[in-house]
């Protein structure tokens, strides 16, 4: 899994170029699952077809990452940008970035009046070693995603795009679970590697439309508040995935929330609850398309979200393979 999760996580793939994630996925996945196929907005979609006995089910993780896009290039070759998904300006001074071409940049800011405070995004620039304009071989328009490497340190894995590469990861690690171990499913299994979640859950609304789940879980990251000073949350790494229960777009079906509990009681799989008061999920729309569906969703506990170092636990990635595969087993009667 740790391999897999390596590649995921280091390749280039902002909101709208899923291509390069999408590619890899697809050549884990293809031999999993009954037939795979790419929509119009770039989603990947597998379906695993059950036995006519259960529920159509749709897990959904999302391909795309935070990053950056290019809206001036001066005239001494320096990039002037803007955020493509929750990107915070402070954060962002110091990192590398890579662009799709593989041109490296360094983020840097510019001289302010008032230093003390956080800078904004009109004082940061991106040198990428140009003379100037002519030189620079960026242009308005091109992306760039951070530029960093997956850590591995005992049970703490680090890296840029865990947030949402760690979710697809797992849903990959299920098809392989499910064939590993002959699993006879009732459930129509509709896996959707959505596209620019990021950027307001869009790969999922489509995809939903076209699926019309009755069931929907998305399978991505939560914050912890484990860490000096973090915001007050139930939420630890390390104490297994967390049972959404609310956030900002998505109130969870209580039956939902509840049959995930009880399997991972069953089990013996730590779990974890979460209400987040912001952010989303593809979870919101799946429940609110067309007709909507019973939806959910499994939360990766996550440090140092929207960074270019978030970091997760191993243990609670394995948890939340294992308690997703303890739920599809089972009879989904809600």
């Amino acid at each position: 899994m740790i391999k897999t999760i390596s590649k995921l996580v280091e390749v280039y793939g902002p909101s709208g170029h899923e291509d390069r994630v999408r590619n890899l996925i697809r050549g884990e996945i293809e031999h999993l699952a009954d037939s795979v196929r790419v929509d119009a907005l770039g989603n990947l979609i597998a379906i695993v077809n059950g036995d006519g006995t259960g529920r159509r089910v749709m897990l959904a993780a999302h391909m795309d990452e935070i990053g950056l896009i290019v809206t001036h290039v001066d005239e001494k070759g320096f990039l002037r940008f803007g955020r493509v998904g929750g990107v915070r300006a402070e954060l962002c001074v110091g990192n590398r970035v890579r662009f799709e071409s593989g041109t490296m940049g360094v983020i840097w800011v510019e001289k302010r009046d008032s230093p003390n405070t956080n800078p904004e995004f009109d004082h940061l620039y991106i040198d990428v070693g140009a003379k100037n304009r002519a030189d620079c071989p960026i242009r308005v328009g091109d992306m760039a995603v951070f530029d960093r490497t997956f850590v591995v340190q005992g049970d703490r894995w680090t890296a840029k795009a865990m947030d949402d590469r760690i979710g697809c990861a797992v849903l990959i690690e299920v098809l392989r679970t499910i064939r590993r171990e002959r699993i006879s499913l009732a459930h129509t299994l509709q896996m959707v590697f959505s596209a620019q979640e990021e950027v307001g859950v869009r790969g999922a609304t489509t995809a939903a439309y076209a699926l019309e789940p009755e069931i929907g879980i998305a399978v991505d990251v939560t914050l912890t508040g484990d860490m000096p000073k973090a915001p007050t949350m139930a939420v630890d790494l390390g104490g297994g995935p967390a049972i959404k229960v609310k956030d900002a777009g998505l109130l969870a079906h209580p039956g939902l929330v509840q049959l995930m509990a009880d399997r991972a009681k069953e089990a013996g799989i730590p779990c974890q609850y979460e209400v987040m008061p912001f952010g989303g999920t593809d979870a919101q729309a799946m429940q609110l398309t067309r007709s909507g569906s019973i939806a959910g969703a499994i939360s990766i506990p996550c440090r140092y979200v929207h960074s270019a170092s978030e970091m997760v636990d191993a243990q609670d990635v394995r948890s939340a393979v294992s308690l997703l595969t303890q739920c599809l087993k089972g009879p989904l009667a809600l």
